[in-house]
């Protein structure tokens, strides 16, 4: 059986997303695997003296957890409750491997200013860590699915690999989508026959046909961000899908994540699917 993985922390967003895997997984057949993080360090929980209010505090979550999940809309869904004890956000993607989790759905509400350039919102760490598709929801539910999804590409080698990946993905939730190249002046700027060029040879290695060429959407706009969430808002899509290298540290800080802008400051639901190194893509692969 698939799997989604909904973080929960007892808020509005988390609910909004719990309700979104509610309806994949009553449509498509998925379990969800419902995870809250408790804030108990490691230290706190083998520390004699702590012992009796760790507990404490366990029992309490599971309550609450419970009484969180006695929802309506998850009635005759297959949902496994988890607790784990301490906020780390590489522990996702680790419990990801563990359930073999095929998709996060996660709510958040982003981050601005001085937070969001030194810490980021929560989401931006998931997507930064998590080798699967994640699914960031924000002031809503989408208790009845998604409809239209623009998929911002760069039409790079490195993107055949997603794109075949996003294309399933597509197919078997019955979402139309656009495909859209943004073009920003500067150092990055391309002109019209390049980007055909750039286009036709994508598909030509993806696909090994370049018919696709007349239906992507070429977009010119002063950022990569405001192009995709322009063009997302003009077609009235309810989601924008994209790619992401997931970079951490210094090169995060300083070659920042457009994924994670995006995710964090639309209001637009953002999927994003992740650019495997060779080896993982192989591993993977080999699985299927």
């Amino acid at each position: 059986m698939k799997k989604i993985l909904v973080p929960i922390d007892f808020s509005e967003q988390s609910e909004n997303a719990l309700e979104t895997a509610a309806y994949y997984a009553r449509t498509y057949g998925y379990e969800i695997i419902a995870m809250h993080m408790l804030e108990v360090s490691t230290a706190t929980i083998i520390n004699a003296n702590t012992t009796k209010e760790t507990v404490l505090y366990l029992k309490l979550a599971e309550k609450r957890f419970n009484t969180f999940l006695d929802k309506e809309y998850l009635k005759d869904i297959k949902i496994t409750p988890i607790i784990k004890h301490y906020k780390i956000f590489t522990e996702l993607n680790d419990v990801s491997k563990e359930e073999k989790i095929n998709l996060i759905i996660m709510g958040s509400k982003g981050a601005t200013g001085f937070k969001e350039f030194f810490i980021g919102s929560t989401a931006q760490k998931v997507i930064r860590h998590s080798d699967v598709p994640v699914l960031v929801v924000k002031d809503k539910p989408m208790a009845n699915g998604f409809k239209k999804a623009i998929f911002a590409c760069d039409f790079s080698d490195d993107s055949i690999g997603p794109y075949r990946r996003i294309k399933r993905f597509c197919n078997f939730i019955n979402l139309e989508t656009k495909m859209v190249y943004i073009n920003t002046p500067g150092k990055s700027f391309v002109s019209s026959s390049e980007m055909r060029a750039s286009v036709k040879s994508f598909f030509e290695k993806a696909d090994n046909n370049s018919h696709y060429i007349d239906d992507v959407h070429y977009i010119s706009d002063y950022t990569i961000e405001a192009g995709i969430t322009n063009f997302a808002k003009n077609y009235d899509a309810d989601l924008i899908i994209m790619t992401t290298h997931g970079r951490s540290g210094f090169s995060q800080l300083f070659d920042h994540s457009i994924t994670e802008d995006v995710a964090n400051h639309s209001p637009i639901p953002v999927i994003s699917f992740k650019i495997l190194p060779e080896h993982i893509r192989k591993q993977k692969k080999q699985k299927n």
